[in-house]
């Protein structure tokens, strides 16, 4: 067998293991809006019924976070974008910050 196979993670000359930007940038993220938080006891969960409110952590008007894999990356707000719900970001939290909250 003298055909060589190619690994995206093998490091080549001078890439000193490091994985290649082509696979970085295709790897799935899971991206979701966090409205807010809130925390009820078992008994009044089972109790909630269609038209029930549920009361969050969060005042009406502040950011909400963007998180990536259930980590916050971002604070934004709520836009309609052709019919749809999209987010303006108005803060990136820095990465020395979300390592710390790793």
């Amino acid at each position: 067998m003298s055909e060589m196979i190619t690994n995206e993670f093998s490091p080549e000359a001078g890439d000193k293991g490091q994985i290649h930007t082509d696979v970085l940038q295709n790897i799935p993220v899971t991206l979701s809006i966090e409205v807010g938080r809130a925390i009820i006891k078992i008994r009044d969960l089972m109790r909630l019924t269609q038209g029930s409110v549920v009361e969050l952590d969060r005042i009406a008007g502040e950011p909400l976070n963007l998180l990536v894999n259930n980590t916050v990356v971002a604070q934004g707000e709520v836009v309609l974008v052709n019919d749809r719900y999209g987010i303006r970001l108005t803060r990136v939290v820095p990465a020395s910050e979300r390592l710390e909250n790793l």
